[in-house]
């Protein structure tokens, strides 16, 4: 996902609604986040659809990290030549 850029990609819910379309194309063709206010408040974030999933999908790589390694820590973990068996194992099923 690319930066948000302040002067552009901050909007009032007046200047949305009045514009949704052309809003729609610019989070699009950027793929950046368009924050929309209300009295002054961001209330919302419009995102492009494909940059939803990315970020999705990258959420789900930092959660699955961060059990690996309180598992680890836990002492759970199991050595690199037993994971790489266990992998071969499944694959060659």
């Amino acid at each position: 996902m690319q930066r948000l850029k302040i002067n552009q990609d901050i909007r009032p819910m007046s200047e949305f609604r009045s514009g949704v379309a052309s809003f729609l194309k610019q989070v699009h063709d950027t793929k950046r986040p368009l924050v929309i206010t209300q009295h002054g408040k961001g209330v919302a974030v419009l995102l492009d659809v494909n940059e939803f999933e990315v970020m999705q999908d990258k959420i789900e790589l930092y959660e699955d990290l961060e059990k690996s390694i309180s598992q680890l820590e836990a002492g759970s973990g199991i050595s690199h030549d037993d994971a790489r068996k266990q992998a071969l194992k499944r694959i060659n099923k």
